[in-house]
């Protein structure tokens, strides 16, 4: 390509605010279509020299403008402006943005849920000098708590193992197995000078590691250090202090309550009119009638899901998924247990949930069922109206048997006597309840038939404490777990792992009354256990909505 001709007349100097104005144009294209006198404008091999103007010294004659002019060796900047100046500061800004995070664990994390060092994916832990301090005066006794800081005390052990390495340089996490934690764990090796205000008492231990926390801070700006704790006046704290502060939310089976699956689905208005051309439909030796069905609606649909349709005027439809098939789904009728003619040992369902709940009860497929829902719904009656018909009259079960946590709602009483079914008694007061509404009779039997009913009932009753669990094993039996919400997802493994062949095991709860501290809806073991068993074949759930205990119950649950 021939080179432009040399300018005639001698260019003239722009000002400061020009080069301002002009400096972010892009120079033109090798592909312009602009006249070549165009291209040899003076004006932009100025601009190319006052962008690698800090490389030559400046000179207060307009000469140095003239020398631009000159066409071969002025080009060559060109080049060099992809590694300009304001380029560099990019680089360090995106990888700061990329660090791993720093997570300084507090000592109840630990407690609460032992295997949390793995749970912060390619995330650092870091773990202060009084945090293993008040693990070691934990480590001793029987309870939940003692027996999570032993695995604790027995993890950290398997990490710092290795002699060869530095704990200053950080111990891989992945280390004893566990891939899904890419972060490290470092130790906490020398004292860091903290610098908190003069109120908070030095010695306390949560003010020691909110000290830590600063100290990590000022020592790595450049990563962000994040307190986990799940003391609430802890956070507070923290965040009062400017210290980033978060909850452990990896022991959250749902973030909200109200997602957890219900058991029941609605069906559209227009059911019929878009699956009944392509529906077909057959009678089962039982009685019952089943769809299958397909379409979009299948995708919405889980095993032994409950769908329902009521219309005015029509016929309501309420069945049961028995089965999907990949884009087909199976619905089977349920049997009407409103009517008193399916009366369950003399308990009739008085909604539509509660004749969902006693068809899974009553069902010998379904090996674990969950029921929950608020006080006064029905979950103990029916559940143990389903009991004793199934072990007194279709001797299906050999017995029933009911343990629940015993967390006290107020002050503890102190130690009971007796053995283990006379100390686990004052906890049972809600199953002397329902046996007594159970065990009513119409007046035929008088006295004698009652108290031989009763002495009948209880015989096949057997009340087991769960601290007594471990390593037991239960043949065709009937187990009640009352109070689940209670229940730590460990506790509710510990228990379900307990069934032998033929058992059933059913988990009453209410998700709004959990006593046990540092559980809450998100973290309980019942829904755990419902969120894990869902869609599973021989297992189903469902969530009462509806009081039947009494009016006062029913306007107290709403305002209350």
């Amino acid at each position: 390509m021939p080179l432009p001709k040399a300018p005639t007349t001698r260019a003239t100097v722009l000002p400061e605010t020009a080069f301002e104005t002009l400096a972010p144009q892009s120079p033109p294209t090798p592909r312009s279509r602009k006249p070549r006198a165009a291209v040899s404008a003076p004006v932009t091999p100025a601009l190319d020299e006052v962008v690698s103007a800090p490389q030559v010294p400046v000179q207060p004659e307009p000469q140095p403008v003239a020398a631009v002019a000159t066409p071969a060796p002025e080009r060559k900047p060109r080049t060099k402006r992809p590694a300009a100046a304001p380029r560099a500061p990019v680089a360090p800004i995106a990888a700061a943005s990329k660090a791993p995070k720093l997570f300084v664990l507090d000592t109840n994390v630990l407690m609460h849920d032992p295997m949390s060092l793995f749970r912060f994916d390619e995330h650092d832990v870091y773990l202060p000098m009084i945090t293993l301090e008040e693990l070691d005066g934990h480590k001793k006794g029987m309870s939940e708590v003692a027996r999570n800081v032993r695995q604790v005390s027995r993890e950290l052990d398997a990490l710092a193992a290795d002699s060869s390495l530095a704990p200053a340089d950080g111990i891989p996490l992945a280390k004893t197995g566990r891939r899904e934690a890419g972060g490290k764990l470092f130790f906490q090796t020398q004292f860091l000078e903290t610098k908190l205000p003069a109120g908070l008492p030095q010695g306390k231990a949560d003010n020691q590691i909110l000290g830590v926390v600063q100290s990590l801070r000022e020592q790595h700006p450049q990563r962000e250090v994040v307190l986990v704790s799940k003391d609430i006046n802890m956070r507070v704290k923290a965040r009062a202090l400017g210290l980033a502060a978060e909850d452990y939310f990896n022991d959250k089976t749902l973030e909200d309550g109200d997602l957890l699956y219900t058991g029941a689905l609605a069906l559209p208005a227009d059911f019929w009119q878009r699956h009944g051309k392509t529906m077909e439909s057959w009678t089962t030796p039982g009685g019952a009638t089943c769809y299958r069905i397909s379409g979009p609606l299948v995708a919405q649909l889980t095993v032994n899901q409950f769908v329902y349709l009521e219309a005015p005027g029509e016929a309501p439809l309420h069945a049961r998924v028995s089965e999907i098939t990949g884009k087909t789904a199976v619905l089977k009728t349920l049997r009407d247990h409103t009517s008193p003619k399916h009366a369950v040992w003399g308990v009739v369902a008085r909604n539509r949930e509660q004749n969902f709940a006693l068809n899974l009860l009553m069902d010998p497929e379904c090996d674990f069922i969950t029921l929950t829902g608020t006080a006064g719904t029905g979950k103990t009656l029916m559940t143990l109206a389903a009991g004793l018909a199934q072990v007194m009259d279709e001797r299906r079960y050999s017995e029933i048997i009911v343990t629940r946590v015993t967390v006290p709602v107020g002050e503890d009483i102190g130690f009971l006597p007796g053995n283990e079914e006379e100390k686990m008694s004052p906890w049972m007061g809600a199953l002397d309840d329902n046996l007594e509404v159970l065990a009513r009779s119409d007046g035929h039997g008088g006295e004698w038939g009652r108290a031989a009913t009763q002495d009948l009932v209880r015989s096949k009753i057997r009340i087991k404490s769960l601290n007594f669990m471990r390593g037991r094993t239960f043949l065709n039996k009937f187990v009640i777990i009352d109070e689940a919400q209670n229940l730590t997802p460990k506790q509710m493994k510990t228990l379900i792992t307990r069934a032998g062949p033929g058992t059933k095991i059913v988990c009453l709860g209410n998700l709004a009354q959990i006593d046990t501290p540092y559980l809450t809806e998100g973290s309980s073991g019942l829904t755990f256990a419902v969120d894990r068993f869902k869609g599973w074949p021989h297992a189903g759930h469902i969530t009462l909505a509806r009081g039947e205990r009494s009016r006062l119950a029913d306007f107290a649950s709403e305002v209350l």
